[in-house]
């Protein structure tokens, strides 16, 4: 299949519309829409533990205050094998996929790539305020940061993009592996630790008890009652991940999977434009092999014990080694049924999710703000995994109850709608 002709024959790039105008809704590609509601949904999963509990209790079981039970360590086998890297491997995929679908629209209208840098730095800033503001998962400065990277890249050849971002992917899963393996090696191998320096071993000794520790103090400042203790936290004391969140994390993963989005997009993967039956026998065979492979590797800690650095390079990087064939066959099954799906019931109403994805990720946040943080409902620190789970489902129910209904009335998510008033300059009409 040639690339640039499965560009030149996608709808809707020959539009009249003029260089300021935003897509229009007949101009939306479903598949990507309906893979992004589906996305939107199992990012919430992956994020629960982080927005109910402190952090290293979303990868560390025995973080868990009281410890954990045995249906905790059955929610983190279930989320380490079907939700955590799968979604966030889908999106990335998906936003490099949009990025080029948004250049390639403005080229056509007489616009550029500064349309897309300044959409951009705007999603930069919504970052650094959900980062600091709302909360400290935030993944949009990074998918900004990504974006910025992947620019001077965006006239490559499809296939220079796919190649080079398999290798940045690849050097960054190797690169986690070898960080996460040595802190493993060097907490249970006195040999190997002692090729470190002293404070490294130290560190690394004392990392469990500072982690429990750690804990004790997040959740008297998540389960206090002030919201500007909260922020000045993360201003004082948290902006390293932010810094971390713009530069480590796109050159170790982000930026690899948003070039193998935007290369496959170009190919046609997205439009049907591959063969059906082949992307289906593949698709099987990266999503069933990577869950199993997956699965193996999330049952070590369970054969040989809950240590922690034993448990981090398990969720951290064993868990992570099929993210790609995963997300790829995820994709592949979706984009074959995506024409079937659709326009079901339930289907429309994960399209509409996906329309307003950036809203429902980020009301999202704002939401567990409210259920968490003890000026408010104060549930911080009190429920374990189930009980987070029948908030997972109850967000889940009203994304798909709210998504639809609001865009029969409106054109645009709110979020989004404010994102392209900014982006272009303008105020456009959010009513239909």
């Amino acid at each position: 299949m040639n690339a640039s002709a499965a560009v030149a024959d996608r709808p809707g790039l020959g539009v009249a519309s003029t260089p300021d105008q935003p897509v229009a809704t007949g101009e939306r590609i479903v598949t990507l829409d309906l893979i992004r509601g589906i996305a939107v949904l199992g990012i919430l999963f992956a994020n629960i533990t982080a927005f109910g509990q402190p952090t290293i209790a979303y990868f560390w079981p025995e973080a868990l205050p009281g410890g954990p039970t045995a249906w905790d360590r059955a929610i983190w086998f279930f989320q380490l094998v079907f939700v955590d890297h799968k979604f966030r491997g889908l999106f990335s995929l998906l936003f490099g996929a949009g990025i080029y679908l948004f250049t390639e629209r403005a080229w056509a209208r007489g616009s550029g790539r500064w349309l897309q840098f300044r959409r951009l730095c705007w999603l930069l800033a919504f970052g650094a305020i959900h980062y600091f503001l709302i909360w400290h998962g935030d993944i949009l400065g990074t998918y900004a940061a990504a974006g910025m990277m992947a620019l001077p890249m965006l006239k490559w050849p499809a296939m220079r993009q796919l190649k080079v971002g398999i290798w940045i992917y690849v050097a960054g899963s190797l690169a986690f592996f070898v960080g996460f393996t040595g802190a493993y090696l060097a907490s249970t191998h006195p040999e190997v630790a002692a090729y470190m320096p002293a404070d490294t071993r130290t560190s690394i000794a004392e990392a469990p008890r500072e982690a429990l520790e750690g804990t004790d103090k997040t959740i008297a400042l998540y389960a206090g009652d002030s919201y500007p203790a909260i922020v000045r936290h993360m201003v004082t004391e948290e902006a390293g991940g932010f810094v971390s969140g713009l530069v480590i994390v796109p050159l170790m993963e982000t930026l690899g999977l948003v070039l193998i989005g935007m290369a496959l997009f170009r190919m046609g993967f997205f439009n049907g434009a591959f063969d059906a039956e082949k992307m289906r026998k593949w698709g099987w065979r990266g999503l069933l092999g990577g869950l199993a492979f997956t699965a193996l590797m999330a049952l070590w800690p369970f054969v040989s014990g809950w240590q922690m650095f034993r448990t981090l390079l398990t969720f951290n990087e064993l868990g992570r080694l099929a993210q790609l064939p995963i997300a790829l066959g995820a994709a592949a099954l979706l984009v074959v049924n995506a024409q079937r799906l659709a326009p079901s019931w339930l289907g429309s109403r994960f399209v509409a999710a996906g329309r307003m994805a950036f809203s429902n990720y980020l009301g999202t946040s704002i939401l567990m703000v409210f259920v968490f943080q003890g000026w408010a409902l104060g549930l911080f620190g009190k429920l374990h995994r189930p009980g987070l789970m029948l908030i997972v489902f109850a967000v889940w129910i009203a994304m798909l109850l709210w998504s639809k209904p609001w865009l029969e009335r409106f054109r645009y998510g709110p979020l989004e709608w404010l994102w392209r008033c900014l982006t272009y300059g303008k105020l456009f009409p959010l009513r239909r």
